[in-house]
């Protein structure tokens, strides 16, 4: 008589925030699969629910508290974890039936928590794992982080108390996790971090060795050449400028790295920045983006801009706006300022007034798509390899070297049926608007 394998307990999993937080997620989730759990796509399937929240921004945290709520009432047995888990007090009060609470990248304490509200039947017949672990982005690009926390100290973020100082991993794990994605079928690597400039600082730059022989530095330059070597695509996020990126650029005129860097500016008014807390010499930093586009002359900068911070000026604003001008920035998201509870800019005086914050928020919008509007037009008629996200009947979307994937523009292709998530194309270029390329993939 056959044996009958006991159903494994089934987990469901809500994940908000920056794709820090789901690169948690990943790993929360491939350490369950391992323990012998099964994912539920619904709350009806799972017999327990992860809400990994977010609490940067006061309306971060609403929009988890409303998640957690519901998921109680569409399940009722809900583990919470993430960024907001530093505040179990305001959690607990609005939902007092919460199963367990735990902070960011707590990722033992979250496994726990499931073991002990939906206990695993281990079996070796079913409880396999893919060698590269259970992903929530699609099978050909993966979020690689680097490090964990944050040294600096802007008076508008809180992410030094949520996840603490600057915690970097050693570069050969970090080397070895690139070969495994890339092994399963990652074609592109995102890598991640709060200070991706920073890597390694922690660790004093110290050199580890590789499997094959040799060794590598704890430093971002050194893990930026040793992953242009592994994977297809290699794009770096959240980059300070720090003189030593300056290293860097070269690696993306040579195409072992993305040209594209994605550098929080935050603002360019010395006033602002200095009220940020953060390096206020705008100027050399307009310098060091001609220096850089010299040597790669295709390089894209994203960045994000905050506006209405307390104190700006009109003054202030305008001299952000002529700054955009002659940065020509390929990409740029802005915010409204928002107070964040923790966050010394709280206690500046002189609050911008909320219809001010908008009037701003709508000029530094109109202006940065002119901008990309520009620099796509630019583009019409040339070539560029495109990474293939998504297939129709005829056609295909993908990304450019300059897009990232859900925050930056797509690229429309026609005549492209044939083609598969994941593949590399040379497209040609034969349209633009404000955001997105429209084009068709070159014929051999």
């Amino acid at each position: 008589m056959a044996t009958r394998l006991p159903s494994p307990p089934r987990v469901g999993m809500v994940s908000l925030g920056c794709p820090k937080n789901l690169v948690d997620s990943e790993r929360i989730l491939t350490q369950l699969r391992a323990d012998g759990y099964q994912m539920s796509p619904d709350y009806a399937g799972a017999d327990v629910v992860l809400v990994n929240t977010c609490g940067f921004l006061d309306s971060a945290k609403e929009e988890s508290l409303e998640a957690i709520g519901e998921a109680i009432a569409e399940n009722g047995r809900v583990i919470v974890t993430g960024c907001m888990g530093k505040e179990a007090d305001v959690i607990r009060a609005r939902f007092p039936n919460v199963l367990a609470i735990t902070g960011a990248h707590e990722y033992e304490q979250v496994v726990e928590a499931v073991h002990e509200a939906a206990p695993a039947n281990l079996s070796p017949y079913i409880d396999l794992i893919p060698d590269a672990g259970l992903k929530l982005t699609p099978r050909h690009y993966s979020y690689l982080k680097i490090s964990e926390g944050c040294n600096h100290r802007c008076s508008f973020c809180i992410i030094p108390s949520l996840r603490g100082d600057l915690v970097s991993r050693r570069p050969d794990a970090i080397l070895r996790e690139a070969e495994k994605l890339v092994a399963a079928g990652t074609r592109e690597l995102l890598v991640i971090s709060q200070d991706t400039s920073a890597y390694g600082l922690d660790l004093r730059h110290a050199s580890y060795p590789l499997k094959g022989g040799g060794d590598v530095r704890a430093h971002m330059t050194d893990l930026a050449r040793e992953l242009g070597r592994i994977a297809p695509w290699v794009r770096l996020h959240y980059v300070y400028p720090y003189p030593h990126v300056d290293q860097v650029i070269p690696l993306m005129a040579e195409g072992l790295v993305l040209p594209y860097l994605d550098i929080p500016f935050q603002h360019a008014a010395p006033n602002v920045l200095r009220a940020m807390k953060r390096p206020a010499n705008d100027a050399k930093v307009l310098a060091r983006l001609r220096g850089w586009r010299e040597i790669c002359p295709d390089i894209a900068i994203r960045s994000t801009f905050v506006v209405g911070f307390p104190g700006e000026t009109e003054a202030d604003f305008e001299y952000l706006l002529e700054w955009l001008d002659e940065a020509q920035l390929d990409r740029v998201g802005a915010f409204r300022f928002e107070p964040v509870e923790g966050a010394s800019a709280n206690a500046l005086p002189n609050p911008v007034p909320e219809e001010v914050k908008e009037e701003r928020y709508a000029r530094i919008m109109a202006k940065t798509a002119a901008i990309s509007a520009a620099k796509l037009q630019a583009k019409i008629g040339r070539s560029f390899d495109v990474i293939i996200d998504a297939v129709g009947d005829e056609g295909a979307t993908g990304r450019s070297y300059a897009d990232a994937p859900e925050i930056d523009g797509e690229v429309h292709l026609r005549d492209a049926g044939h083609l598969n998530e994941g593949d590399i194309v040379r497209v040609t270029i034969e349209d633009a608007d404000e955001h997105d390329l429209f084009g068709v993939p070159v014929t051999n």
